[in-house]
């Protein structure tokens, strides 16, 4: 049984749920223990909390903590979602890579540091700033972390400057379609709408013209857009299927100020689940920087964790 003491640590408790004729039903209860009392006891779980009477206490124990993804699993993950967010000019350096597209999205102008650039860190380093040069923008490392470590400390040394850190966030698609509606009222189509375009401009400013390519190569994909009685586009988001068909992205969720406090986005997201489960994807990820906590809190109400982190490094 659990004390005092385990408050506050990963626990798995097994519950009588019932009976089935003769047999006792159980099941189980997966969380952080947060309170324990004489009568029961509670766990946080990727739900919400549960209270468990103690009556109904089968046994429970600590468990230990949810591991860290693997290097793999990082490398995987990070190589899904620069195959979801496509710049139109791409150069390989080894197996990073280097990424433009005229200035739109940070993510879209930035080198990729994954695997091994075939060249000693320095001299790899070297050509990146080269390749930005000629670009015409400014030199910008994303360096997943703890993956690319390495590439961190070099750049650092070399007198990078921190620009931002983005999380990357992951929740099985069962548990996000559990946690959202279906988004009946949207719409979905394998293209932008001008109205959606227009959205997007007016948080960017000016596109470039290489904006659509960024939004729209990508093979597998959808834009998923709530619109008023009048026309007027309400809420806009954009799924895609990279990693071998198994990740959702889920890019651009947006509500017009006038719309705002609806649940618009949370429908978005659920429509977004149902067509990626549809056809065959099994997880989502998104990537949302850390300053952003309402973002953060919405995401973390749907079930979504910290899978790793990455940091963009600029040299000014």
């Amino acid at each position: 049984m659990l004390a005092k003491n385990d408050l506050g640590s990963r626990v798995v408790v097994r519950r009588r749920a019932g009976t089935h004729g003769d047999r006792v039903l159980f099941t189980d209860v997966l969380g952080e223990l947060t309170a324990l009392g004489d009568t029961s006891l509670t766990v946080a779980t990727s739900h919400g909390l549960v209270v468990v009477p103690l009556a109904e206490v089968h046994r429970a124990k600590v468990v230990p903590a949810r591991r860290g993804p693997t290097a793999r699993e990082t490398a995987a993950l990070e190589l899904a979602a620069a195959d979801a967010w496509p710049p139109p000019v791409v150069e390989m350096l080894g197996t990073w890579r280097l990424r433009a597209a005229g200035g739109y999205t940070g993510r879209a102008n930035s080198a990729l540091p994954v695997g091994d650039p075939g060249l000693p860190l320095p001299e790899a380093l070297a050509a990146v700033i080269a390749f930005y040069r000629r670009q015409g923008l400014p030199p910008q490392v994303d360096v997943p972390l703890p993956l690319a470590a390495g590439v961190e400390r070099e750049l650092l040394k070399d007198g990078w400057h921190a620009e931002c850190t983005v999380e990357v966030q992951v929740c099985p698609l069962p548990e996000l379609i559990a946690a959202t509606p279906d988004g009946a009222g949207f719409t979905l189509n394998d293209a932008p709408s001008p109205e959606f375009l227009a959205m997007i401009a007016g948080t960017w400013g000016q596109l470039p013209e290489a904006a659509l390519h960024v939004l729209t190569a990508v093979p597998g994909l959808v834009f998923a857009q709530r619109f008023d009685s009048d026309g007027t586009l309400l809420a806009r988001a954009r799924g895609s299927i990279t990693g071998e068909g198994r990740w959702l992205g889920v890019f651009g969720v947006e509500t017009s100020p006038a719309a705002r406090r609806r649940g618009l986005a949370r429908e978005a997201m659920g429509v977004l689940a149902r067509w990626a489960a549809e056809r065959g994807a099994t997880d989502a990820f998104l990537q949302v920087e850390s300053r952003n906590t309402a973002a953060l809190a919405l995401y973390a109400d749907l079930g979504f964790t910290r899978h790793h982190h990455y940091t963009r490094y600029q040299l000014r």
